[in-house]
């Protein structure tokens, strides 16, 4: 028997009991059964399509938008019905209490309360919300591009570089695009920021070269007057599909990084390029991808041979996991490291200077926006495409841009 068996028949049974849970809801606010069985059937053909999905699923492939799209909406539809059985949950833990009370008081024991109808409504009422939050994120939030600023000073920063500019984007993932005006939407927003260089900081694919082919003669309009520069993400390298032959996975890997020359990025594969300025330099550093769990390949310290200490360093590291275990107490001092990787699970809760929520948080210390210990910076690009769910739920793609300042 595969192995997936056993663990479809658990989320057959689980679905099955969630459905009949939640449809109490609509059975006590409404009592058309026009409404009740509505909401069954699609939640019932969203099951179905899912499944199929999944059974016909080959890694040789890999996640088409197909596949993407039966993810989200078994979401869209399995997220709002959590707030449903919560409130149901509590509600019925209090009708057994006051059972409880009633069987052991010395009165009557009376009889189980009834649902009250007013905590349904309630219920479906805030299932509302995130029903609508996964809609929108599916059909606009995906493209809700946002520029987010930072000024950042460092006492060791070359006086010429006071001031200078950085375009940071990461994930494109343009194997899961389907609307080409809303990518050129935001190719447009980056050039528009005009900043001195760009770095790409990984993932350019889910998995093969060719999902590029249809977005090359946008993304080589990126521009940025004192270059480009890129690495490599862990999607980059084929990991997730299955080949016919190991060459095939070889060849693909090495037209993922033909890309980046194709489309204007200097590529560094644990590499540096000294940026000059009047006559001072700062170090910009690239390594392959290195992460906690995924694959390790970068090599810090040959990026940084003929470095010296004293240099004022960036670092393009795909995965935060390597600044909080590797890069930030290392002695040789990397002022500035630029990651993506996490997306900030594309789903979560952002309201500035109040909250900043997702469950990417439990799984990384650096998920999502600037952080700084000792006088060392890293900055969590959100990414600019998606993937596995197509769109983004309160953790809209980002493009960061960075002032350097001297101080």
């Amino acid at each position: 028997m595969p192995r997936w068996v056993f663990p479809l028949i658990i989320l057959t049974i689980v679905i099955t009991l969630v459905e009949i849970y939640t449809f109490q809801a609509f059975k006590t606010v409404s009592k058309s059964k026009i409404v009740r069985y509505s909401f069954l059937l699609i939640s019932i053909a969203v099951y179905i399509n899912f499944f199929i999905t999944f059974l016909t699923y080959s890694r040789s492939v890999g996640q088409t938008p197909q596949f993407q799209m039966a993810v989200g909406l078994l979401l869209t539809i399995s997220i709002p019905k959590l707030v449903i059985i919560i409130l149901l949950f509590g509600e019925d833990a209090y009708r057994w209490v006051l059972k409880l009370f009633s069987a052991i008081s010395s009165g009557e024991t009376k009889q189980l309360v009834g649902r009250r109808k007013f905590i349904s409504q309630i219920a479906l009422g805030l299932a509302a919300i995130p029903f609508a939050a996964f809609i929108y994120g599916i059909i606009q939030g995906k493209y809700n591009y946002k520029v987010l600023k930072y000024q950042l000073s460092f006492k060791d920063l070359p006086d010429a570089f006071d001031g200078f500019t950085i375009t940071q984007i990461s994930d494109i993932h343009s194997g899961s695009f389907t609307n080409k005006e809303k990518i050129k939407y935001g190719v447009d927003l980056i050039n528009q920021q005009k900043s001195d260089i760009m770095l790409f900081t990984g993932d350019i694919v889910n998995n093969k070269a060719d999902e590029m082919d249809d977005w090359m003669d946008v993304f080589d309009k990126l521009e940025a007057k004192d270059g480009k520069y890129s690495i490599l993400g862990n999607h980059d390298y084929g990991d997730y599909m299955d080949w016919d032959n190991p060459q095939d996975k070889i060849d693909n890997f090495q037209k993922v990084k033909d890309i980046h020359q194709k489309i204007g990025f200097d590529l560094l594969l644990d590499e540096h390029r000294y940026l000059e300025k009047d006559g001072q330099k700062i170090a910009l550093l690239g390594v392959e991808n290195w992460g906690k769990g995924f694959n390790q390949a970068g090599d810090l310290v040959r990026a940084s041979a003929n470095i010296k200490q004293e240099d004022f360093k960036i670092l393009m590291s795909h995965d935060p996991s390597h600044w909080e275990i590797k890069v930030k107490q290392d002695p040789f001092n990397y002022q500035l490291t630029l990651s993506g990787h996490t997306h900030g699970l594309q789903m979560g809760i952002e309201i500035p200077g109040w909250l900043k929520w997702s469950p990417s948080k439990y799984v990384y210390k650096q998920w999502a926006g600037l952080y700084e210990e000792a006088g060392r910076f890293i900055n969590v690009n959100r990414g600019f495409g998606y993937h596995a769910f197509p769109g983004r739920v309160g953790i809209w793609p980002e493009i960061t841009v960075i002032e350097l300042k001297k101080g």
